[in-house]
């Protein structure tokens, strides 16, 4: 009889391709950032796209947490939301998108790092390896020979790279709470984060900007695919899938904000920065296969040829 269930690998894959939903589109906030929003106010931008979204998360999701994951849910917010959101629009703000975007790279790297420290998971050349060669696939790809290298910017891209690998890390370790569903999870998380933003944006930029009909069209671009579905889909491959696999899917942002620059700015790839296209696209394809699976892969073929 044949088996009709859907089997193991292609659960992966539709896992990992609903997690890349959310770095494909957080790909897209350099370009709306820079030509819809108003100059000079990351910590609003940020604010906007978490605490909408985070409420309307927790009205669909209908659960808060209890016990300690009051404590957790807030730590997590922090992490991943309250405080890499405003280094992200501070970052994209001062540098050239591609500096911030071979900042934010690193990411997967410090993340296989975590694993080890903080997961206790065997050290593992392998995502050291790829992860490296990510950050020189995103180099080629989006710096350029004009590059400004601003420290305030350099600062908040490695911060933000640094406080979202934590996060990552930390939401693996800590998983989710039984009978609670990746809205409510997300929810808690943007939720906690939008009112960590609240007050420090008030504090540090007074008075929200004007919002003409650009800015309201970035701002709900932001807060909806780029803020309420790509968290759920963000945290919910976190909880599937291994945290190196889910991190090293972050190269797509960079790659989604070269290709906006070459679709909307006329800006045609060289041949550098089509080697670095591959090369992060390789690095992100050898990212979800381990060691382990891919010499099972071959011993597996071998024995079929030898048969």
């Amino acid at each position: 009889m044949t088996n009709l269930l859907p089997s193991p690998t292609a659960g992966r894959l539709a896992a990992t391709a609903t997690t890349a939903f959310a770095p494909a589109v957080w790909g897209t906030t350099y370009v709306v950032t820079t030509e819809l929003l108003p100059a000079g106010h990351p910590l609003f931008a940020g604010l906007i796209r978490a605490l909408p979204a985070g409420l309307a998360a927790l009205a669909i999701g209908r659960a808060l947490p209890r016990g300690r994951w009051w404590l957790k849910a807030a730590v997590l917010g922090v992490l991943n939301i309250g405080v890499f959101l405003p280094l992200l629009f501070v970052a994209a703000e001062r540098l050239p998108g591609g500096v911030a975007a071979t900042l934010g790279a690193v990411q997967p790297l410090a993340v296989a790092i975590l694993a080890v420290t903080v997961l206790h998971q065997r050290p593992s050349a392998w995502s050291f390896a790829w992860g490296i060669a990510g950050v020189a696939g995103v180099g080629l790809l989006v710096i350029g020979p004009d590059a400004d290298f601003d420290a305030v910017g350099l600062l908040a891209g490695l911060g933000g790279a640094g406080a979202m690998a934590v996060g990552v890390t930390l939401t693996k370790r800590w998983g989710r709470p039984e009978g609670v569903g990746p809205t409510a999870f997300a929810g808690w998380q943007l939720t906690a984060g939008g009112l960590f933003l609240l007050p420090v944006t008030l504090l540090f930029e007074g008075a929200p900007p004007t919002v003409d009909a650009s800015a309201a069209l970035g701002y709900l671009w932001l807060g909806l695919p780029g803020g309420l579905l790509a968290y759920i889909l963000w945290f919910r491959g976190i909880a599937t899938l291994p945290v190196t696999s889910v991190a090293v899917l972050t190269l797509l942002s960079p790659m989604v904000a070269a290709l906006l620059g070459a679709v909307l700015l006329d800006e045609l790839l060289t041949p550098s920065q089509s080697a670095g296209f591959v090369l992060c696209l390789a690095a992100i394809v050898a990212g979800q296969v381990s060691p382990t699976r891919a010499t099972a892969t071959t011993t597996r073929t071998k024995e079929r040829i030898n048969q």
